[in-house]
């Protein structure tokens, strides 16, 4: 099963990024996950279920530890035709994934 998971720490700080949000990301780009998208104001990946469960376990912990005070997360199941292509095409609903109307 693969699964995505997107995800945000708090608080927000728009100046540079915060302890917990670099702890989460590294988490993130450290896992063994494909389709990582990070950015100021959500993040984004995808990968087997085993992989990315262990990914969320350890972005909590230490995000939390690194003074979040929220994480706001979510995990889909995906199948294959709902890959996110970062290029912006179209995933398996035919909606585009960069925030563009399709």
């Amino acid at each position: 099963m693969r699964l995505r998971v997107e995800f945000t720490t708090e608080p927000f700080d728009l100046d540079e990024a915060p302890p917990h949000a670099v702890a989460a990301r590294e988490v993130i780009q450290a896992a063994e996950l494909d389709a990582v998208d990070v950015g100021p104001f959500g993040n984004t990946a995808e990968g087997q279920a085993d992989a990315v469960l262990t990914a969320v376990d350890a972005l909590l912990r230490k995000s939390l530890a690194s003074g979040a005070t929220r994480v706001s997360l979510q995990v889909n199941v995906i199948g294959e035709a709902d890959r996110t292509d970062v290029s912006g095409e179209a995933d398996g609903d035919g909606n585009a994934e960069n925030g563009e109307a399709g």
